[in-house]
This record gives structure tokens, C-alpha cells and sequence, in this order.
């Protein structure tokens, strides 16, 4: 099929990379990331970027794309990744989209409307909120002025809870009705393949891979990265954890314990946004026979 994007998606460790990279080995074709932490360099480990192998093998884009001190969003991402596509498009027939920041990949399928950018005062009385109260303060009012946004944020991201109530105190409007836009016709097709593990399973797989990151090194690679500890790349589930510990406020048992669960946590609202924004088939990554005969449906195998 001519100029098709095959997206990829799904909530953390359901399988997503591997399942890209062997299409795109078998097409011949790159893989766009779309994932909001492997864009950064030097969050590795913790961010469980393609193997070094996959990369060497399959051209991929947006992992390691900025320095580990940059900012980057989803309308970065939008504008970049749509102007990249359609430059592929011009060599390739297909390509692969893989990831599970769902915002991003929104932003390429449909689009999304400008966020209004935040005032210093604004931020201000948001941070103040933040300081005196803490996040659970930050949960609270986003609960309360976006119960949509609220079900699928980070609710352990300071952040993304800061600038959606930004947003709500510059417009009055919760950030989640910002999520519909239009953009440019698009001159290609997409076929979205959703990978959703059974629930237990996929938590088995959780806890297993954040022991093997403990294994390679994440504590380790935390510890590298300490003068960037409030950069927005180290504000991710894993790194929080690790440089609590390091701090010397937890075990690294209780560290390891705590990533365990707000992965799983994360997982939980990934599965709710794709199963409420997923336009393609929603599958059990162990049904390979399912994937197959999909593919075959848009004549991509």
C-alpha cells in the first residue's frame, strides 16, 4: 500500500519496540519514535530505549534527539515528526510510527490545537500552589477542573499537573479540550496496531523489567546524571525514584518498590487512554495469529 504509517502503540513494556523493529526489518523501512523520555540522550537505561543492535539495524528517529538539558513537546514533536514524515514518504512506501505517549502520537494521526503559552504570574500561583501544598494539591485541582486529563496524566508528574492548571487559569478551559485539532491534509493512510497485554501479565512484565534495569545499571546511571536532576528528561518515573534514594530519602528497596508500582500505575491509565482513543485493533500481543491476519487486511504482509 502506497504511503502508509503503521503505528505501533500501547502502554509501557507491551511489547511495542520489538514488534516495530521486526516489521521494519521485514519492510525495509525507519521507525519514528514516539515516546516523550527517549528523545533525551543519556536516559537510557531508565527510559528502555531499542537495544543498541536495533538501532545499528533500523534506522530510528526522535531517540536521542535532544541533550538531556532541553526542553521538549508535543508541539515540537507535531511539527517535527509531520514535516520528517512527509519527507520519508518520498523513499519509503511504508513506515513505521512506535510508542506510547499518546499526545504525540494524537498529534500526528489527528492533530492537536495550540496549548496557550503559560504567563511568568501564572506560573508563579501555580508553583506557589505546589510549594506550599504539594502535588496532592496539584491532583486535587486538576481533578476537580479536568477529570478527563486527570484519569490518564502522570498524576506523579509535578509538570504536567502545573501546566494543566496553567492552561485552565489562562483560558478557563481544561487542557484535554485542547486535544482535538485539525492540521494539514495528510497525503498518506495509517493502520494503528494497539498491543494491550493481559492486565496481570503485563504487570509481571513490569516488575521484571525494572529489576533487569536495577541490574544494568540504573542506579548507577542515575547517579552520572545528578546535575541534571531537574531537567525535564530526569522527571520520569525510574529517575524520581532512584535520586530519592541517592538523596538518602529511601531504601533502594523501597525505591525499586515504588518504580514497580507507579510504572504499573502509568501502564493502567495508558491502556484507558488507547482503549478510548485507539482507532485500530486492540490486541493481546501474545495473539500473533490476530496481528497477521490484521496486517494482511491492509496488505502489509
Amino acid at each position: 500500500m502506497k504511503n502508509t504509517l503503521v503505528v505501533i502503540d500501547g502502554p509501557t513494556a507491551s511489547g511495542k519496540t520489538n514488534l516495530a523493529y521486526q516489521l521494519a526489518l521485514q519492510w525495509s523501512c525507519p521507525v519514528i519514535s514516539a515516546d516523550s523520555r527517549q528523545v533525551f540522550k543519556s536516559v537510557n537505561i531508565g527510559t528502555a530505549k531499542p537495544a543498541a543492535s536495533m538501532l545499528q539495524n533500523v534506522k530510528h528517529y526522535f531517540i536521542d534527539h535532544k541533550e538531556i538539558d532541553e526542553h521538549y513537546n508535543v508541539g515540537d514533536y507535531e511539527k517535527e515528526a509531520r514535516q520528517l514524515i512527509n519527507e520519508l514518504f518520498q523513499t519509503h512506501a511504508t513506515i513505521v510510527l512506535c510508542g506510547g505517549s499518546g499526545l504525540y502520537i494524537k498529534s500526528i494521526l489527528h492533530g492537536l490545537n495550540d496549548l496557550p503559552a503559560s504567563t511568568k504570574e501564572i506560573r508563579a500561583v501555580v508553583h506557589e500552589i505546589f510549594e506550599k501544598n504539594g502535588i496532592e494539591a496539584l491532583q486535587k485541582y486538576v481533578q476537580i477542573t479536568d477529570p478527563d486529563y486527570y484519569e490518564i496524566v502522570d498524576l506523579n508528574n509535578p509538570r504536567r499537573l502545573s501546566r494543566a492548571i496553567e492552561v485552565f487559569l489562562m483560558t478557563g478551559k481544561p487542557i484535554s479540550s485542547f486535544r482535538t485539532g485539525e492540521h494539514e491534509e495528510r497525503h498518506y493512510s495509517f493502520v494503528e496496531l494497539t498491543l494491550i497485554p493481559e492486565r496481570n501479565e503485563l504487570y509481571h512484565i513490569i516488575d521484571a523489567r525494572v529489576d533487569q534495569m536495577i541490574e544494568e545499571g540504573l542506579v548507577e546511571e542515575t547517579k552520572s546524571l545528578m546535575d541534571y536532576r531537574d531537567t525535564q528528561a530526569m522527571d520520569t518515573v525510574g529517575y524520581k525514584e532512584i535520586i530519592a534514594h541517592l538523596e538518602g530519602n529511601l531504601s533502594l528497596k523501597q525505591a525499586i518498590d515504588l518504580i514497580k508500582q507507579r510504572t504499573r500505575n502509568y501502564a493502567k491509565r495508558q491502556i484507558t487512554w488507547f482503549h478510548k482513543e485507539s482507532a485500530g485493533l486492540q490486541v493481546d500481543p501474545a495473539n500473533e495469529i490476530a496481528i497477521q491476519n490484521y496486517l494482511k487486511e491492509h496488505s502489509l504482509l
